[in-house]
């Protein structure tokens, strides 16, 4: 039977979110890729053990994460069914709606409908009463924004989620959407963009819309699905996502300037003391508006050297700016 560590929030540290009362460990984990039904159940298993062992206690999942769609929360209710269940208080679990769930006009985007039916699968997937966190997984300028966030305000009152949040949503529509929430009594807690070395639109406006709002944020693809890794310094490995069936990840899309790019920050990662990819976490919790990095894992080690970032999360200016110069005209990613 597993017993959770009695040293896990000895190293971990916590960032309060937002304007709120809730504080999130500096890393997450995501359950986006290798919790579905297709993967090893037993290694999903060690990767949540591991994680809540080393003081992760956020999880976060989506109604469509698997493969199949919904297997992630089945395989996360499993494990917090046989493992974790007396360790609930202590846990943070998130989940979301708004891609494409089931066929037909309501098994997506940002209805009342669908947002109600969403959080009572996954509820129901997850075997728990309740969520943390309910986020409306990308915006839907089809629905009227009052019908979506009306919708999380009503799950938050009838007792199904804690708190709400929004992913994907721009600055204007988060400033709107925040103004709705919170004139509902439920504030927005958490924004989800992605953000990293390859990706920095969140710069331009949302990190601010953030700040001035309350709002805290976790940033998903802080290694861009493992490209700011030395994953692929050599070409693409056959065992990697790129090199596997995975429909986000393409050999295609690994560009000879990214890897020279990769390449390029290696250095200035080997000088710090860390791997490319501690180098890229550290890089995103820079930004004092990231609460969070939200990690994705195959394997107990990575999330370990992902928490080994903690250690050192200091830049220089010197540093800052060679990072820089290094990711002008990055590719988006």
């Amino acid at each position: 039977m597993y017993k959770a560590a009695a040293t896990r929030y000895d190293t971990m540290t916590y960032s309060r979110c937002g304007v709120s009362g809730i504080k999130l460990p500096r890393i997450s984990l995501g359950l986006w890729h290798n919790f579905g039904q297709v993967d090893d159940y037993q290694n999903a298993r060690e990767m949540v053990h591991s994680a809540f062992d080393l003081g992760i206690n956020h999880f976060d999942l989506a109604n469509n994460y698997g493969p199949p769609y919904g297997s992630a929360e089945s395989t996360f209710g499993k494990i917090l069914k046989d493992d974790l269940a007396s360790y609930r208080d202590e846990l943070l679990i998130s989940t979301k709606a708004g891609w494409d769930m089931w066929p037909g006009p309501y098994g997506d985007l940002g209805s009342r409908k669908h947002l109600i039916a969403s959080i009572d699968q996954s509820l129901k997937r997850l075997g728990l009463d309740y969520v943390d966190i309910f986020y409306h997984h990308r915006p839907d300028t089809g629905t009227p924004l009052e019908e979506t966030m009306g919708a999380l305000d009503m799950i938050v009152r009838s007792g199904k989620a804690l708190y709400v949040g929004i992913s994907a949503y721009n600055p204007e529509q988060t400033r709107q959407a925040a103004k709705i929430l919170r004139d509902l009594g439920t504030p927005c807690l958490i924004h989800q963009p992605k953000y990293n070395m390859f990706h920095r639109s969140p710069e331009k406006g949302l990190f601010e819309a953030l700040k001035k709002t309350g709002i805290g944020s976790i940033v998903f693809s802080p290694l861009a699905q493992g490209v700011l890794t030395d994953k692929y310094l050599d070409g693409v490995p056959v065992d990697s996502r790129a090199g596997g069936q995975s429909i986000y990840l393409k050999p295609e899309y690994i560009k000879p300037e990214m890897v020279h790019k990769v390449k390029a920050l290696k250095k200035i990662a080997d000088q710090r003391g860390q791997s490319i990819a501690q180098l890229a976490i550290a890089w995103v919790l820079r930004q004092e508006d990231v609460t969070s990095a939200l990690i994705g894992a195959s394997k107990v080690s990575q999330i370990e050297d992902a928490v080994d970032t903690l250690k050192n999360l200091h830049f220089d200016e010197t540093e800052l700016a060679d990072i820089d110069s290094i990711l002008i005209g990055s590719p988006q990613h």
